[in-house]
């Protein structure tokens, strides 16, 4: 068992502090980190009961509606909630860069305790795929969506729903389409690797992009106070 949490565990914490040490500014607090990681680990409980009913109830009539609604849909809508209401207006998040480490730690939460559950009832020898693929495909979705939780909080208040609904649509949009591609597609390895490496290209890019809003926000802030 201690493997098997070990395994389960280590991939979600080292890509937590990867982009947790990528901040180029100032370091967010560890207990709200920790704290929002511990939310994401909790909704994994409720969205699985959700997505056992929808299953039981004959909702999931095809690949699709599996792969984007009771999956991708259900899954980041209730992490961009989480974010939405229990980070978004906090005092710590003070910088575009804060909105992709706090969507990463409720995501990669989320995944760790999936993680685990998968890892017991399959095996630790699947630990090397699950942090390949669900994992790490996890934390880069929330990528997409922090990234654009922190243009939304310092962007004017006429493009702020814009930019809350691009958070959540885009991310909503590339789980579906993963989980697609893993239920759909027989050679399913074939497009796999060419998608994950766009979603690690696209990921960077935001992070690149969250950094300079981050320089922007700065001295937009520094010249208000000199």
């Amino acid at each position: 068992m201690l493997v098997i949490l070990s395994a389960g565990i280590a991939p979600g914490l080292a890509l937590l502090s990867y982009f947790y040490l990528r901040d180029e500014y100032e370091s967010e607090p560890i207990t709200l980190v920790f704290k929002t990681f511990v939310f994401g680990a909790l909704l994994t409980f409720p969205i699985m009961f959700l997505q056992y009913v929808l299953d039981v109830e004959g909702f999931i009539l095809n690949n699709w509606i599996g792969s984007f609604i009771t999956s991708g849909m259900l899954e980041e809508f209730f992490k961009w909630f989480i974010i939405m209401f229990a980070i978004f207006q906090h005092v710590d998040f003070n910088e575009p860069y804060d909105g992709i480490i706090y969507a990463v730690s409720v995501s990669l939460g989320f995944a760790t305790v999936e993680n685990i559950l998968y890892l017991i009832a399959n095996g630790v020898e699947l630990a090397f795929w699950r942090a390949l693929l669900p994992v790490s495909s996890h934390a880069l979705f929330a990528v997409i969506m922090g990234y654009y939780i922190g243009k939304a909080k310092f962007s004017p208040k006429k493009q702020l729903k814009k930019w809350l609904v691009v958070s959540f649509l885009f991310p909503f949009i590339l789980h579906g389409t993963y989980n697609h591609i893993l239920l759909s597609e027989k050679h399913w390895e074939y497009l796999m690797l060419p998608f994950m490496l766009f979603l690690w290209w696209n990921a960077l890019r935001k992070v690149k992009l969250a950094h300079r809003l981050t320089t922007n926000e700065s001295k937009k802030q520094s010249h208000i106070t000199n």
